[in-house]
């Protein structure tokens, strides 16, 4: 039996564990995120190559959640795909130091995403039980604000290599001690918590088959909008080769990127508790914005332009998945999270292979795709707010 009075500071130190395993895993891996452009670069891959590798690596990485997600429905070993998937994720990234050639240095990156893409669906359900308790948006925002923190703290260490002369092979080196810290921390988690899903007072009423009209009207926006976000990537490719800003300085645009994305996924969070999926629509429209200050502008718009791009990623990994926390039962929610982030990824690549092909043809067209691509899920997101309402109505 489930315990119904499970506490809410039981549930809050669980998302902080949780939060601080995301906080050393995100300090690994997006410290090299915001240097693997520049260093592709730097190994002779052109912009067509930047932008399809990292899609591509999207692409990989959501796909196998399809996979991942239902595995860790049907055998209930959430832990053990989570532990299994941040290993091969977190070890792949310093491994980046050995590489002497860009496929090689392709071919870690695309592993580095199949290990997110291995542990996220399992990590993103036991999460879920946890914020029931507290509320879905508030507990997701507070889990993305330490994971962003982290994501902060890793490009600033990057710079702190480079500033110091230590270069890429060096920085990517460094990021071995936030790996194994990681890890360490995760493994104390499952110690624990080995139920997370007694965090969860279920109730009985379960889906038969399936999932609701809701959850596919609201995928389609969110395919939208991953199609027109231009991967980090290939922003600073672009910020390297017409010398928007120095090697230096390109990993700190990313952490302020990242800083604003934490600040937004906890503000974005407790709106969502309030408002719902409307604020998700004002998400994207201040993102949407994003393109043509990276692309088209000097120093500052630039800096602008990636503040803008921060508070779209902080409701993206935010606020949609708290959103299909309240559409999906209990027990397919691994499952829901795998087709959530499949369909994701899915169009994130398919949008970053286009616009890695623009950006090679015309900046423009590139920044036009991105926008109009990006506004046209708005209409799907009403959609997916009416069918709640209803819902909601019909319930009560």
């Amino acid at each position: 039996m489930v315990d119904e009075n499970i506490s809410k500071k039981t549930a809050f130190k669980f998302i902080i564990l949780l939060g601080v395993v995301s906080l050393l895993a995100d300090m690994t891996y997006e410290g090299a995120r915001s240097i693997t452009g520049p260093y592709l670069a730097l190994l002779g891959a052109s912009g067509t190559v930047v932008g399809i590798v990292a899609g591509f690596g999207e692409l990989i990485g959501y796909a196998l959640r399809l996979v991942s997600g239902y595995i860790s429905d049907k055998t209930g070993r959430y832990w053990l795909i989570t532990i299994f998937g941040y290993t091969i994720n977190l070890l792949a990234v310093p491994l980046l130091a050995l590489a002497g050639r860009w496929e090689i240095a392709a071919a870690l990156m695309i592993t580095e995403r199949i290990g997110k893409a291995i542990r996220t669906p399992s990590r993103d359900a036991m999460l879920s039980h946890a914020t029931k308790e507290i509320g879905r948006g508030w507990g997701f925002g507070l889990h993305e604000a330490m994971d962003q923190i982290g994501a902060m703290l890793g490009p600033l260490i990057v710079a702190a290599v480079l500033f110091i002369k230590g270069g890429y092979k060096t920085s990517f080196a460094v990021l071995l001690i936030p790996a194994l810290l990681a890890l360490i921390v995760l493994l104390t988690a499952r110690h624990l918590y080995p139920k997370p899903r007694e965090l969860e007072a279920i109730s009985a009423t379960l889906e038969t088959k399936g999932f609701p009209r809701v959850f596919w009207i609201y995928l389609a926006a969110v395919a939208l909008v991953a199609a027109g976000y231009v991967d980090f990537p290939l922003i600073a490719y672009h910020f390297k080769k017409v010398s928007v800003a120095s090697d230096n300085w390109i990993p700190i645009f990313y952490a302020i990127a990242m800083g604003v994305d934490a600040l937004a996924a906890l503000l974005f969070g407790r709106l969502f508790d309030r408002k719902g999926v409307s604020i998700l629509i004002f998400a994207v429209l201040a993102s949407s914005l994003f393109a043509p200050l990276v692309f088209l502008g000097g120093f500052y718009p630039a800096l602008f332009g990636i503040m803008l791009w921060g508070i779209g990623m902080g409701a993206q990994e935010s606020i949609m998945r708290a959103a299909i926390a309240n559409m999906i039962s209990a027990n397919k929610r691994g499952s829901a999270y795998g087709v959530f982030n499949a369909g994701y990824g899915l169009f994130w690549f398919l949008g970053s292979a286009v616009m890695g092909i623009f950006y090679d043809i015309s900046i423009p067209v590139l920044i036009v795709f991105s926008i109009i691509t990006q506004l046209a899920s708005i209409p799907f997101l009403i959609m997916a707010k009416r069918a709640i309402n209803i819902k909601r109505a019909e319930l009560f």
